[in-house]
């Protein structure tokens, strides 16, 4: 039995609608930012469909030292928080450090733990005890069924809700690969699914200093994760991805997401008639 997990009063799971997660990869300028969170919000009740924002304020895992990283914590929260009190839209945003969990956990509505710190277990357990429903993302390099060690850590430590991100597998040097089966052997331990329709398609320190990736095909492997059976789809998306300051490469025109959006819904529907 997979469970239903409740962020802010958005039902995620079997017999809900598909929700959407989306936002920038990292926290830019305020003005940016709140052009970006308005956009997502008018396109969510266009659609009438469920829309929580993400971004990050610290982005610890940057292939180079001197990429951009974002705002960091304080400043960080404090823009995010503005997001939510202006736009009234859920909130997630990562966390790299048990320190950070506390101060995150007064603003957001939905924790989101990093693929590379999935199995962080004092991270789990800090993030698990604020309460809040959790969002881990699958490491690029664990097989879906050994997530099950992840959340019954979070199921020992709170009583949130715990929720699995598809983000692609490691597949030789610098590719990803997305095996859907795992969207069932994740159901299969009881939890919701997102399939990450951006971040699936990266590819890592493919420019050299920073990521590539393969954009064109985010629309297709987004329509068979839907096909499939995922919960929600997480998407980064930026006003003006050419000039994003992280994951330039594969994150998704504000202009198309409604677009993209909109054809998901198309198939989630025609399922609910299967």
């Amino acid at each position: 039995m997979v469970e239903v997990v409740n962020v802010a009063g958005v039902s995620i799971g079997p017999g809900c609608g598909l929700v959407f997660i989306a936002g920038p990869c990292v926290l830019e300028g305020a003005d940016r930012v709140l052009r970006i969170a308005r956009g997502l919000r008018e396109i969510s009740e266009r659609l009438s469909v469920p829309l929580i924002f993400k971004a990050s304020f610290d982005k610890a895992n940057r292939t180079s030292l001197d990429s951009y990283r974002g705002p960091g914590l304080h400043e960080g929260l404090a823009l995010l928080d503005r997001v939510r009190s202006e736009t009234g839209l859920r909130i997630t945003t990562d966390v790299h450090l048990p320190s950070q969990v506390e101060a995150v956990g007064q603003v957001v509505d939905l924790i989101q733990i990093p693929a590379f710190l999935c199995r962080q277990t004092d991270l789990l357990v800090a993030a698990a005890q604020t309460g809040l429903p959790i969002n881990i993302k699958k490491a690029q390099f664990a097989a879906p069924q050994d997530m099950k060690h992840a959340v019954h850590k979070c199921r020992q430590s709170g009583v949130g809700g715990v929720m699995l991100t598809e983000r692609g597998t490691h597949f030789g040097h610098g590719d990803l690969v997305v095996d859907f089966r795992g969207v069932r052997w994740m159901h299969a331990l009881g939890v919701p699914v997102v399939y990450d329709a951006t971040h699936s398609l990266q590819q890592p320190g493919g420019r050299d200093r920073t990521s590539g990736g393969l954009p064109d095909h985010v629309p297709a492997l987004a329509r068979a994760a839907v096909a499939t059976g995922v919960d929600a789809v997480f998407a980064e998306v930026h006003d003006r991805p050419e000039e994003a300051k992280s994951d330039a490469a594969t994150q998704m025109a504000l202009a198309d997401f409604e677009g993209f959006a909109r054809s998901l819904l198309r198939i989630r529907e025609a399922l609910a008639g299967v």
